[in-house]
Protein backbone atom coordinates (compact mmCIF):
# COMPACT_ATOMS: atom_id res chain seq x y z
CA UNK A 1 0.00 0.00 0.00
CA UNK A 2 2.81 2.21 1.10
CA UNK A 3 6.19 2.84 -1.28
CA UNK A 4 8.12 5.32 1.16
CA UNK A 5 6.43 4.94 4.75
CA UNK A 6 6.01 1.85 6.75
CA UNK A 7 3.63 0.85 9.25
CA UNK A 8 3.83 -0.54 12.26
CA UNK A 9 0.76 -1.55 14.43
CA UNK A 10 0.53 -1.91 18.50
CA UNK A 11 -2.06 -3.16 21.13
CA UNK A 12 -4.39 -4.42 18.72
CA UNK A 13 -4.09 -1.79 16.31
CA UNK A 14 -4.46 1.26 18.84
CA UNK A 15 -0.96 2.50 18.15
CA UNK A 16 -0.26 3.27 14.67
CA UNK A 17 3.66 4.02 14.14
CA UNK A 18 4.48 5.51 10.78
CA UNK A 19 7.44 5.14 9.91
CA UNK A 20 9.57 7.08 7.07
CA UNK A 21 11.26 4.37 5.16
CA UNK A 22 13.95 5.74 2.60
CA UNK A 23 16.97 5.08 5.19
CA UNK A 24 19.54 5.39 1.63
CA UNK A 25 18.44 9.60 1.80
CA UNK A 26 17.60 9.72 5.22
CA UNK A 27 14.29 10.10 5.04
CA UNK A 28 14.14 13.38 2.93
CA UNK A 29 11.12 14.19 2.13
CA UNK A 30 9.30 13.73 -1.17
CA UNK A 31 6.18 14.53 -2.95
CA UNK A 32 5.43 10.57 -2.77
CA UNK A 33 6.35 10.53 1.11
CA UNK A 34 4.67 13.82 2.12
CA UNK A 35 1.64 12.60 0.07
CA UNK A 36 1.21 8.79 1.71
CA UNK A 37 2.36 10.33 5.17
CA UNK A 38 -0.87 13.15 4.80
CA UNK A 39 -2.57 10.25 3.72
CA UNK A 40 -1.91 8.00 6.67
CA UNK A 41 -2.51 10.56 9.44
CA UNK A 42 -5.84 11.14 7.65
CA UNK A 43 -6.74 7.60 7.64
CA UNK A 44 -5.71 7.08 11.37
CA UNK A 45 -7.62 10.40 12.73
CA UNK A 46 -10.99 8.81 11.66
CA UNK A 47 -10.34 5.08 12.21
CA UNK A 48 -12.29 4.71 15.63
CA UNK A 49 -10.09 1.62 17.06
CA UNK A 50 -6.93 3.75 16.63
CA UNK A 51 -5.86 6.13 19.59
CA UNK A 52 -2.41 7.36 18.81
CA UNK A 53 -0.39 8.28 16.03
CA UNK A 54 3.44 7.97 15.98
CA UNK A 55 6.04 9.33 13.58
CA UNK A 56 9.67 7.97 13.77
CA UNK A 57 12.71 7.37 10.98
CA UNK A 58 13.82 4.39 9.75
CA UNK A 59 17.65 4.03 9.59
CA UNK A 60 19.71 6.44 11.42
CA UNK A 61 18.02 9.81 10.62
CA UNK A 62 14.47 10.86 11.28
CA UNK A 63 14.39 13.25 8.58
CA UNK A 64 16.97 14.87 6.84
CA UNK A 65 14.67 17.45 5.27
CA UNK A 66 13.00 18.24 1.71
CA UNK A 67 14.79 16.03 -1.13
CA UNK A 68 16.41 19.10 -3.11
CA UNK A 69 16.58 17.34 -6.50
CA UNK A 70 13.15 16.70 -6.57
CA UNK A 71 12.11 20.35 -5.59
CA UNK A 72 14.21 21.46 -7.97
CA UNK A 73 12.72 19.62 -10.62
CA UNK A 74 9.19 20.42 -9.47
CA UNK A 75 10.48 24.59 -9.91
CA UNK A 76 11.68 23.24 -13.86
CA UNK A 77 8.25 22.01 -14.55
CA UNK A 78 6.95 25.63 -14.49
CA UNK A 79 5.61 24.80 -10.91
CA UNK A 80 6.66 27.06 -8.05
CA UNK A 81 8.40 26.41 -4.81
CA UNK A 82 5.18 28.57 -3.83
CA UNK A 83 2.62 25.61 -5.17
CA UNK A 84 4.96 22.74 -3.54
CA UNK A 85 4.75 24.08 -0.23
CA UNK A 86 1.31 24.76 -0.75
CA UNK A 87 0.36 21.18 -2.38
CA UNK A 88 2.75 18.93 -0.71
CA UNK A 89 3.51 20.26 2.88
CA UNK A 90 0.62 22.73 3.91
CA UNK A 91 -1.94 19.64 4.30
CA UNK A 92 0.41 17.33 6.05
CA UNK A 93 0.66 20.15 8.97
CA UNK A 94 -3.23 20.51 8.83
CA UNK A 95 -3.85 17.01 8.93
CA UNK A 96 -1.59 16.40 11.94
CA UNK A 97 -2.60 19.83 13.98
CA UNK A 98 -6.23 18.78 13.66
CA UNK A 99 -5.37 14.71 13.96
CA UNK A 100 -8.53 13.48 16.42
CA UNK A 101 -5.53 11.60 17.73
CA UNK A 102 -2.32 12.39 19.43
CA UNK A 103 1.00 12.62 17.23
CA UNK A 104 3.82 11.78 18.48
CA UNK A 105 7.25 12.26 17.55
CA UNK A 106 10.13 9.83 17.69
CA UNK A 107 13.06 11.83 16.80
CA UNK A 108 15.57 8.48 16.84
CA UNK A 109 18.72 10.98 14.66
CA UNK A 110 19.45 13.97 12.70
CA UNK A 111 16.20 15.98 11.93
CA UNK A 112 16.94 18.56 9.78
CA UNK A 113 14.92 21.39 7.90
CA UNK A 114 11.45 20.06 7.35
CA UNK A 115 12.67 17.08 9.40
CA UNK A 116 12.87 19.32 12.57
CA UNK A 117 9.89 21.18 11.88
CA UNK A 118 8.32 17.95 11.25
CA UNK A 119 8.94 17.13 14.61
CA UNK A 120 7.88 20.20 16.33
CA UNK A 121 4.16 20.28 14.85
CA UNK A 122 3.69 17.37 16.22
CA UNK A 123 1.82 17.04 19.31
CA UNK A 124 5.30 16.46 21.14
CA UNK A 125 8.48 15.25 20.52
CA UNK A 126 10.37 12.05 22.27
CA UNK A 127 14.08 12.08 20.89
CA UNK A 128 17.12 9.79 21.72
CA UNK A 129 20.31 11.69 23.40
CA UNK A 130 22.37 11.29 20.54
CA UNK A 131 19.68 12.71 17.94
CA UNK A 132 19.61 16.55 17.08
CA UNK A 133 17.89 19.54 15.13
CA UNK A 134 18.81 21.98 12.92
CA UNK A 135 16.42 24.60 11.35
CA UNK A 136 18.73 25.27 8.61
CA UNK A 137 16.59 26.36 5.75
CA UNK A 138 18.82 30.05 5.88
CA UNK A 139 21.65 27.95 5.08
CA UNK A 140 20.34 27.43 1.42
CA UNK A 141 18.92 30.64 1.16
CA UNK A 142 15.05 29.70 2.31
CA UNK A 143 12.88 30.00 5.21
CA UNK A 144 11.20 27.69 7.49
CA UNK A 145 8.17 26.43 6.34
CA UNK A 146 6.38 23.45 7.42
CA UNK A 147 4.57 25.79 9.82
CA UNK A 148 8.15 26.99 10.51
CA UNK A 149 7.21 30.86 11.33
CA UNK A 150 4.10 30.05 13.27
CA UNK A 151 5.05 27.39 15.72
CA UNK A 152 9.41 28.04 16.10
CA UNK A 153 8.50 31.49 17.86
CA UNK A 154 5.87 30.19 20.23
CA UNK A 155 7.66 27.04 21.48
CA UNK A 156 11.09 29.03 22.17
CA UNK A 157 10.28 32.53 21.86
CA UNK A 158 11.10 35.15 19.20
CA UNK A 159 14.46 35.80 19.58
CA UNK A 160 15.80 31.97 19.85
CA UNK A 161 13.35 31.14 16.35
CA UNK A 162 15.58 33.58 14.94
CA UNK A 163 19.03 32.45 16.14
CA UNK A 164 18.15 29.02 15.41
CA UNK A 165 16.58 29.99 11.78
CA UNK A 166 18.95 32.17 10.94
CA UNK A 167 22.38 30.32 11.92
CA UNK A 168 21.17 26.70 11.14
CA UNK A 169 23.00 25.82 14.78
CA UNK A 170 22.29 21.94 15.37
CA UNK A 171 20.70 21.86 18.61
CA UNK A 172 21.26 18.65 20.62
CA UNK A 173 18.38 17.18 21.97
CA UNK A 174 19.02 17.28 25.63
CA UNK A 175 19.81 21.23 24.73
CA UNK A 176 16.03 21.09 22.57
CA UNK A 177 14.56 19.58 26.04
CA UNK A 178 15.80 22.89 27.78
CA UNK A 179 14.60 25.53 25.27
CA UNK A 180 11.06 23.76 24.86
CA UNK A 181 11.38 22.19 21.48
CA UNK A 182 11.19 18.13 22.97
CA UNK A 183 9.39 16.73 25.56
CA UNK A 184 11.91 14.17 26.95
CA UNK A 185 14.88 12.46 25.98
CA UNK A 186 16.21 8.96 26.44
CA UNK A 187 19.74 7.21 26.37
CA UNK A 188 19.61 5.40 22.92
CA UNK A 189 19.50 2.25 24.47
CA UNK A 190 16.68 2.89 26.39
CA UNK A 191 14.84 4.63 23.31
CA UNK A 192 12.77 2.13 22.49
CA UNK A 193 11.51 1.21 25.34
CA UNK A 194 10.36 4.43 27.36
CA UNK A 195 9.01 5.63 23.75
CA UNK A 196 6.64 2.82 23.75
CA UNK A 197 5.75 3.11 27.82
CA UNK A 198 4.45 6.63 26.85
CA UNK A 199 2.82 5.21 23.74
CA UNK A 200 1.17 2.51 25.44
CA UNK A 201 -0.20 4.95 28.02
CA UNK A 202 -2.08 7.46 25.53
CA UNK A 203 -2.74 4.53 23.63
CA UNK A 204 -5.58 3.16 26.79
CA UNK A 205 -5.77 7.14 27.78
CA UNK A 206 -9.42 8.78 27.10
CA UNK A 207 -8.98 9.71 23.30
CA UNK A 208 -11.58 12.49 23.60
CA UNK A 209 -10.65 14.61 26.19
CA UNK A 210 -7.19 14.69 24.49
CA UNK A 211 -8.23 15.72 21.29
CA UNK A 212 -10.64 18.68 23.16
CA UNK A 213 -7.68 19.41 24.64
CA UNK A 214 -5.32 19.40 21.60
CA UNK A 215 -7.79 21.96 19.95
CA UNK A 216 -8.08 24.40 22.79
CA UNK A 217 -4.77 24.70 22.90
CA UNK A 218 -4.47 25.43 19.21
CA UNK A 219 -7.11 28.13 19.64
CA UNK A 220 -5.65 29.43 22.51
CA UNK A 221 -2.67 31.04 19.61
CA UNK A 222 -5.96 33.62 18.54
CA UNK A 223 -8.30 33.59 21.66
CA UNK A 224 -8.28 36.63 24.34
CA UNK A 225 -8.17 35.24 27.67
CA UNK A 226 -11.91 35.94 27.94
CA UNK A 227 -12.86 34.06 24.64
CA UNK A 228 -10.27 30.90 25.94
CA UNK A 229 -12.40 31.28 28.79
CA UNK A 230 -15.77 30.26 27.10
CA UNK A 231 -14.37 28.11 24.71
CA UNK A 232 -13.22 26.03 27.89
CA UNK A 233 -16.71 25.33 28.97
CA UNK A 234 -17.85 24.68 26.34
CA UNK A 235 -15.86 21.87 25.13
CA UNK A 236 -15.43 20.77 28.84
CA UNK A 237 -19.04 20.35 28.74
CA UNK A 238 -18.52 17.83 25.35
CA UNK A 239 -15.46 16.01 27.63
CA UNK A 240 -18.47 15.51 30.43
CA UNK A 241 -20.29 14.05 27.73
CA UNK A 242 -18.16 11.51 26.69
CA UNK A 243 -18.32 7.52 28.13
CA UNK A 244 -14.89 7.86 29.02
CA UNK A 245 -15.77 10.61 31.40
CA UNK A 246 -18.26 8.53 32.88
CA UNK A 247 -15.61 5.63 33.26
CA UNK A 248 -13.14 7.61 34.60
CA UNK A 249 -15.78 8.95 37.25
CA UNK A 250 -16.48 5.09 37.96
CA UNK A 251 -13.01 3.99 38.12
CA UNK A 252 -12.50 6.69 40.87
CA UNK A 253 -15.16 6.44 42.97
CA UNK A 254 -14.00 2.61 43.06
CA UNK A 255 -10.56 3.06 43.52
CA UNK A 256 -9.52 0.95 40.48
CA UNK A 257 -7.95 1.67 37.25
CA UNK A 258 -10.29 3.03 34.44
CA UNK A 259 -10.68 1.33 31.29
CA UNK A 260 -11.37 3.96 28.82
CA UNK A 261 -12.79 3.06 25.07
CA UNK A 262 -11.86 6.49 23.60
CA UNK A 263 -15.30 6.75 23.08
Amino acid sequence: MYSQIEIDSQFDGKLQLIYLNQPDSYNSLTQVMLGELRNAVHKFSNDDNVRCIAISGKGKAFCAGQNLKEALGFDEDDRTIQRFVIEYYNPLVLEIVKCKKPVVALVNGPAVGAGAMLASICDFTLATESSYFSFAFANIGLIPDTAGTYYLPKLVGRQLASYLSFTGKKVPATEAKKIGLVADVFSDAEFVEKSMEVLAQLSHAATAALYLTKKAFNKSYNFTLNEQLDYESIIQQDAAETEDFKEGVAAFIEKRLPNYKGK
